[in-house]
C-alpha cells in the first residue's frame, strides 16, 4: 500500500521565492493551505540550506531570498507595529533591525532575530508612511518616539541572514 507523504511532490523542485509565493517545478502553488502549510514547515539546516518537514517527512527546498517574507504591517495601539508572515504568524517588529538591500527592498529580522524576512510592497508602503529624514539621502524609521536609522544590508547578509552593517540607507 502506498504510503502519504511528500513523495508525490518531491519528484519536483519546490522553492520559496523573493514573491512570497510557494513553486513545485516552475508553477505556482495556487492552494492557500499548501503554501502556509510548507510557510509553517521550514527548517533551516545547519549548512544553511532549508527543507520542508511535515511530521517524518523532508523535501529539500530552494530559497530564493528569504525563507519568511512580511505580508502585513499593523500599528499595536502603543506607537509600535506587528509584522504578519507568510506563516501567519505575528510579531512585534523590532525596528532597529530594518534594513534595506538591493532595488531598495526593505527587510527586518524575524523568529526572535533567527531569520531575515523581506518586506512585501503592500507590508513596505504601510510601514513607508513613518520613514523619516533630513537630508534626502539617509532614512529613518520614527516608531514609540524613537528615531531608528534603516541600515544597508552588507553583500554577505543577502545569503547568510546574518547581521548588517550599521550604516544609514537612502530609500527611492
Amino acid at each position: 500500500m502506498a504510503r502519504a507523504g511528500f513523495y508525490a511532490v518531491e519528484s519536483g523542485k519546490i522553492s520559496f521565492r523573493h514573491d512570497g509565493h510557494w513553486y513545485n517545478d516552475e508553477e505556482r502553488i495556487e492552494n492557500p493551505r499548501i503554501a502556509l502549510l510548507f510557510s509553517r514547515s521550514i527548517r533551516r539546516n545547519p549548512d544553511g540550506t532549508y527543507v520542508l518537514q511535515v511530521a517524518d517527512e523532508r523535501a529539500s527546498i530552494t530559497v530564493e531570498d528569504t525563507p519568511y517574507v512580511v505580508t502585513g504591517v499593523d500599528d499595536d495601539g502603543h506607537g509600535a507595529f506587528v509584522v504578519v508572515t507568510n506563516d501567519e504568524v505575528r510579531e512585534a517588529l523590532d525596528p532597529s533591525t530594518l534594513e534595506v538591500g538591493d532595488a531598495n527592498v526593505l527587510y527586518c529580522r524575524v523568529k526572535q532575530g533567527e531569520f531575515r524576512a523581506r518586506f512585501l510592497r503592500h507590508a513596505y508602503y504601510h510601514l513607508a508612511r513613518h520613514f523619516i529624514t533630513d537630508d534626502g539621502e539617509n532614512f529613518s524609521f520614527l516608531s514609540g518616539g524613537h528615531r531608528y536609522p534603516i541600515r544597508t544590508a552588507s553583500v554577505a547578509d543577502a545569503g547568510s541572514g546574518g547581521a548588517s552593517k550599521p550604516q544609514a540607507r537612502g530609500l527611492n
